[in-house]
């Protein structure tokens, strides 16, 4: 397994409506084929000194393998979905996992 968890950080001017349809851009990536287990999310309550809460959204997928994460990466609904969506990034960090 792979686990692919992205954290998004969007810039400070975002509208409520281009999160909304940012929200709706990360959904759109659980009909790709090679995607096991998916999870967007935002920061939970939780007030601890380890636990980061300065990102606006969370993305963690699964995939079976190596494989399927390289062909999710070249996906044309991942391509999509960074073309429309990346002007909003401030920041984006991604931690891969096997």
């Amino acid at each position: 397994m792979i686990a692919h968890h992205v954290l998004f950080w969007l810039k400070a001017d975002t509208t409520e409506e281009q999160k909304s349809a940012f929200h709706k851009g990360l959904q759109s990536l659980e009909d790709i084929e090679v995607v096991k287990t998916f999870h967007i999310g935002k920061p939970a309550p939780i007030e601890r000194a380890v636990v980061d809460v300065t990102y606006t959204y969370s993305l963690t997928i699964f995939f079976e393998d190596l494989a399927a994460h390289d062909v999710y990466q070249v996906h044309d609904l991942h391509k999509a979905f960074l073309d429309e969506f990346r002007e909003l990034f401030e920041k984006v960090i991604i931690y891969d996992a096997e």
